[in-house]
Order: structure tokens, then C-alpha cells, then sequence
């Protein structure tokens, strides 16, 4: 039975972080942004992030967060969620699910505590901003 189910591979849907200016705050603060590379539009996309790990010795998780969106449009990206310098220290993990052409994708995209810096950004896609790409 098992083998009759198949898992559709998910491609070109990305989780990103990059910087932008906070007026609030008056710095650049990294934000996460779900990205459609696809020409197609993706429905009812389910994002859930949380992070954990381990500040000055002590075991530390945040709280989930869950962010819905009725449409993410092809070629186009959606921001999820500021991301405050203290979580950029623990595993932040984004859990992804959507619907394209009525089939249900679902894909997990982590980033490890530490890799979100200015020295690992790179070109993205669709936003045509620097930043850290988590395929």
C-alpha cells in the first residue's frame, strides 16, 4: 500500500531570509519571505515556523507560528515573518504546504543556527534582492 502513494517533489518554491531597512527599529532586520519561482500559482500555502537550539549553554525553542495564504501568484514572493537577532542564533525550521493543480505539496526548509549572515547571501530568485536562499 505504501508504494501506491506518491509524493510529489517540490520545485522551485523556496524559503528565503534577507535584509530590509525597520523604520521601527532604525537598522536592517532580516525577514523570511516565501518565494514562487513557478510560473503557475500556488493555493492555500501553510507556512509554520518555530527555532530552537542552544543560547549560553541553556536549551531554547520559540513558538510556532503559522501563516496562511489564500494565493502566492507564479513568480512572485510573500513575506512570512520578521525574524528578531536572537532567533538567528538557534535552527530556524519553515514547514511549507500548498496546493498546485489540486495536488498537496509539503516541504520542510531549515536554516542552522548561524547561517543566517551577511557572508551567505546570494542572488534570489523572483525578489532580484540579496539574500539567503534555503531550498
Amino acid at each position: 500500500m505504501r508504494k501506491d502513494i506518491t509524493i510529489p517533489v517540490v520545485e522551485n518554491v523556496y524559503v528565503a531570509v534577507m535584509q530590509e531597512w525597520n523604520e521601527d527599529f532604525n537598522e536592517n532586520t532580516w525577514y523570511a519571505y516565501l518565494i514562487n519561482d513557478n510560473k503557475d500559482k500556488i493555493e492555500t500555502a501553510i507556512v509554520v515556523s518555530n527555532a530552537n537550539g542552544v543560547i549560553d549553554g541553556e536549551q531554547r525553542k520559540t513558538s510556532m507560528m503559522r501563516h496562511a495564504y489564500q494565493e502566492v501568484p507564479g513568480n512572485s514572493a510573500v513575506k512570512i515573518e520578521m525574524m528578531d537577532k536572537t532567533v538567528l542564533q538557534l535552527h530556524n525550521k519553515f514547514m511549507v504546504t500548498y496546493f498546485k493543480d489540486n495536488v498537496m505539496y509539503e516541504k520542510d526548509y531549515i536554516f542552522i543556527a548561524g547561517s543566517i549572515t551577511e557572508d551567505e547571501v546570494v542572488e534570489l530568485p523572483v525578489i532580484e534582492k540579496k539574500g539567503i536562499l534555503s531550498k
